[in-house]
């Protein structure tokens, strides 16, 4: 024990606390889930110790804004920078509205591009963004920011064998504790900063289910002309999981850069 202590202050009088997460990432708000804003919590020292040796991800701590102006913090992982938080924009790039359906028999028979809010509440918003069908994702008005795109699911392979392969990645890819995951949220540590969070789904009756639970992230990869690929997490295992549903889900969207 006293010689993990020396080794917590020898990095700290390296990367002085005062200035670590500030030099690391500039504004800390919201880095450990659980720390009152600006403080540092244990998770906060093991991301300093993977920093100062670089045995994490080089972080990227820049920002990219969508075209409703909403701004979302970005993470660098191998060769490839992601967004770090769930997509909200409600129109597509050139400004067009994506329409909002909240009705679940509307939802059910959608064959173009949609986003709804989990349980139609808007304040899920905030913590786990928007849910989008297929055809929203497949628009060739584009949903994502410019400069970026809704990843293939060749683009989420690289991401998951970049972190060890499918039966870990999602330990390195979910957002640690039990904030909003929920408990046990096996085995998370979130290394990689990708910041997953449970934002359940809709399914194609317009049901909403399984928030805190498990994440569902689209791929822009047709399985058929009915069904597209996605990945999965859940709170029970450490695992990354490829699916193909039915284009009328919604699922949260990750996007990449170009």
């Amino acid at each position: 024990m006293r010689r993990v202590f020396t080794t917590i202050f020898c990095i700290f009088m390296l990367l002085p606390i005062s200035t670590s997460l500030a030099a690391v990432c500039g504004d800390v708000t919201g880095l450990t889930p659980g720390a009152p804003d600006g403080q540092v919590n244990v998770l906060d020292i093991i991301y300093l110790i993977n920093y100062k040796f670089k045995s994490g991800p080089e972080p990227d701590c820049g920002t990219i804004t969508d075209v409703d102006g909403n701004v979302y913090q970005t993470i660098t992982i191998g060769n490839q920078v992601w967004m770090a938080e769930n997509l909200k924009v409600t129109h597509y790039r050139n400004g067009d509205p994506i329409p909002n359906v909240t009705g679940s028999s509307s939802w059910s028979d959608l064959s173009t591009g949609a986003f709804c809010e989990y349980g139609n509440d808007i304040n899920n918003v905030a913590t786990y963004g928007r849910l989008y069908n297929w055809y929203a994702v497949n628009d060739s008005r584009n949903i994502a920011p410019s400069g970026w795109h809704v990843p293939s699911d060749a683009e989420w392979q690289t991401l998951v064998d970049y972190l060890g392969g499918a039966n870990i990645a999602g330990v390195k890819m979910k957002e640690a504790g039990t904030v909003h995951w929920n408990s046990p949220n096996l085995g998370a540590t979130n290394e990689s900063g990708f910041s997953a969070l449970p934002g359940g789904h809709r399914n194609t009756g317009g049901s909403f289910l399984e928030r805190d639970l498990h994440a569902y992230f689209w791929s822009s990869t047709e399985f058929n002309s009915y069904a597209s690929w996605d990945r999965a997490m859940s709170y029970l295992t450490s695992q990354v999981y490829q699916y193909y549903y039915d284009k009328r889900y919604g699922f949260s969207v990750r996007c990449v850069k170009d």
